[in-house]
């Protein structure tokens, strides 16, 4: 991302309001002023970290200092519990979906989004979802992370006061950076397209009236403060110094394998002849399987051959466990999940879920937070929908709540055996949909189950008239 990213003249568009400029430029300050912190998440999410960033200058050579260890402890932390957070649909108040609901779940993909979307709210702390009425599905939600939208947070209203997102880019055809063309800004009144044209710096401003009462976005945070109402990240500078170390541990464990591979030998009392021949190849000299020198006569010494101890990477190895530990300890993570082997692996299935029970309790804290951010989304497509303010909305509209699958991630075996024992305490257990998703079936299989048993009882109907038709027959013959 270019610093030409968001262009400063957007502030000065032709057809903005002073009040929506003064916010705009609150706005595009507050994006610049994060973008910084914001690609040091995304480079240690991704892992290539230059050895310069983790150098301390006393054992490594400056020389290598633009070289990369990849790590994957950073996207593991995201993934991980992003993977746990698994949204499943909104429910409404009589155990049923929500039709209109639904079909607007289905035309955003919002089952798909949410996926991708938790992986940037862990990552950077929070994301937003903006929505906008549209003529063919009613309502359009899409998903921006802080590398592309900044919001202001109103203490006094309890959510965000105004936002902007950037919606659409196109490449300058001189630099070959990417410029934005396309920011909507937010507000409790309106939202206010600003765009330009493609070979054009001119912005302009177009207001599109809000009558759902409120501004169209939506934060989803992850660990938010009365201080920090957006969130913080999961890759907190503690975790960043964490993979750091584990940078600096390998690279110091892989030049230390260098000369474990290749020891360090001398020999004395050679000629010059013969110390020239030898520091002229020395890897023949290495590799050879014998080192043959006669007496210098000069001196009258034989030489003298010998090795110097060899070095080992177990203190290397021994670190890489600590820092595994404290990694562990810092995200919830297990130390099987950052893949080093020490004796805190768990041995047992016991003690492998005693391992997850933390990140289980962090995935259930998400899916909390999250929550009830779908269901202030979930009333703004319904209010643009139906184009009508929220206060407006029905009872069994306001009464939807978003589902999420359980974040314990428990074995199929576990759970089905739950199912039955609910089921015989519970008649008619076995009936519910919900049984057949504790026993294993997705949703689809549900259906062709049912489909094929609603099959199978009127072909049996069928059978049973068919059969008392022909008794009728033979009574009147």
């Amino acid at each position: 991302m270019t610093s030409e990213y968001l262009p400063g003249n957007i502030t000065r568009a032709s057809g903005l309001l002073p009040e929506d400029a003064a916010r705009l430029r609150e706005l595009v300050n507050t994006f610049h002023r994060h973008r910084s912190a914001n690609a040091i998440k995304r480079k240690y999410y991704e892992g290539h970290i230059p050895l310069r960033d983790v150098n301390l200058g006393l054992a490594l050579p400056r020389s290598i200092a633009g070289l990369e260890i990849d790590c994957a402890w950073g996207e593991k932390a995201v993934d991980v519990l992003a993977a746990r957070s698994r949204f499943d649909g909104f429910v409404g108040a009589n155990g049923q979906e929500l039709e209109q609901l639904a079909q607007i779940v289905r035309d955003n993909r919002l089952v798909a989004e949410y996926n991708k979307t938790c992986r940037d709210e862990l990552l950077y702390g929070c994301t937003f979802a903006t929505l906008s009425a549209d003529p063919v599905i009613g309502c359009k939600i899409r998903f921006h992370s802080p590398e592309s939208a900044a919001a202001l947070w109103d203490g006094e209203k309890g959510r965000i006061g105004c936002g902007f997102a950037v919606i659409d880019t196109v490449q300058d055809e001189y630099d070959h950076s990417w410029l934005s063309s396309h920011v909507n800004l937010y507000t409790d009144d309106a939202v206010v397209e600003l765009t330009r044209p493609k070979k054009g710096y001119q912005w302009t401003a177009e207001y599109l009236p809000n009558r759902v009462g409120r501004v169209l976005m939506e934060p989803l945070t992850w660990n938010a403060t009365t201080m920090k109402p957006f969130g913080r990240a999961r890759l907190k500078s503690a975790v960043r110094r964490l993979i750091q170390g584990y940078v600096r541990t390998i690279c110091n464990a892989t030049i230390g394998l260098e000369f474990s591979t290749a020891p360090q030998k001398y020999l004395m009392g050679v000629t010059d002849d013969q110390y020239d021949a030898i520091v002229s190849d020395k890897f023949q000299a290495y590799v050879g399987a014998i080192i043959a020198g006669t007496q210098n006569p000069e001196t009258g010494q034989n030489p003298v051959f010998g090795q110097l101890a060899q070095g080992t990477i177990e203190p290397h190895v021994q670190m890489m466990r600590l820092l595994s530990t404290q990694f562990s300890a810092a995200t919830g993570l297990s130390v099987s999940d950052v893949g080093v082997v020490n004796d805190a692996n768990p041995t047992s299935s016991d003690a492998i879920e005693a391992q997850t029970k933390t990140l289980a309790a962090l995935a259930e804290e998400l899916n909390k937070a999250n929550a009830d951010a779908l269901y202030q989304i979930a009333l703004m497509a319904l209010a643009l929908a139906n184009q009508t303010p929220i206060d407006r909305l029905t009872e069994e509209q306001r009464s939807v709540t978003a589902h999420f699958k359980n974040p314990t991630m428990a074995s199929l075996a576990a759970t089905a055996d739950a199912a039955m024992k609910i089921a015989s305490a519970r008649p008619g257990f076995a009936q519910t949909d919900v049984f057949m998703e504790m026993v294993g079936f997705d949703q689809a299989e549900i259906r062709r189950i049912k489909a094929q048993e609603t099959r199978a009882r009127g072909l049996a109907v069928l059978e049973e008239l068919t059969n008392e038709d022909e008794s009728d027959d033979d009574l009147q013959i």
